[in-house]
């Protein structure tokens, strides 16, 4: 009888969740087999190496929070105002995840210049889409560019914050930042 494989995704899955804890070096092979709870040699099968890992995790990451994101919104229809409340309830439930993930890479990028060009690409995927929303409602350039560069710097940067807010959940302090973003 042959014996099964970790599946690739898991590899890939292991890998991301391995790469938001503790950055690249962090992505080991034996580290992620053990986590796997397999032996590293299935690693191997798919792979080749870990410099192929990373590539695919930069991959992963890149079609999860780009493609896949506009994807999900876009699929409901509605108008720019209804899009962008719904990117909020798409982005903001993964966000533990995809924001670990995203500083992390944003930290790579600092000390590899592939992934700072892959950082922004990804970033300028999201900035496009944000301006292109905002651009629905806002008839001024300027003010859909500055909406946009708003909504983006607050989603990453709220995760930065620890502050309360007095009288207001956190929740209630993101909602009213996206009800004047939407005005």
């Amino acid at each position: 009888m042959a014996e099964a494989r970790t599946p690739r995704g898991k590899w890939i899955e292991e890998g991301l969740r391995a790469l938001a804890a503790g950055g690249p070096d962090a992505v080991r092979v034996e580290a992620l087999a053990q986590s796997l709870g397999v032996s590293k040699g299935g690693f191997y099968w798919y792979f080749g190496d870990r410099e192929t890992l990373l590539g695919e995790l930069l991959d992963t990451w890149e079609r999860d929070v780009t493609e896949q994101v506009i994807e999900r919104v876009e699929s409901e229809g509605g108008d720019a105002r209804d899009k962008l409340r719904r990117l909020t309830g798409v982005v903001v439930p993964q966000a533990s995840t995809d924001v670990r993930t995203d500083l992390a890479v944003r930290d790579w990028a600092r000390r590899d210049e592939r992934v700072a060009e892959r950082l922004r690409r990804v970033d300028t995927r999201r900035m496009d889409y944000l301006r292109s929303l905002f651009a629905a409602f806002c008839p001024d350039e300027e003010e859909a560019a500055a909406r946009a560069m708003i909504a983006f710097s607050a989603w990453l940067g709220s995760h930065l914050i620890a502050a309360e807010h007095p009288g207001r959940e956190r929740e209630e302090a993101w909602d009213l930042v996206w009800a004047r973003l939407l005005r």
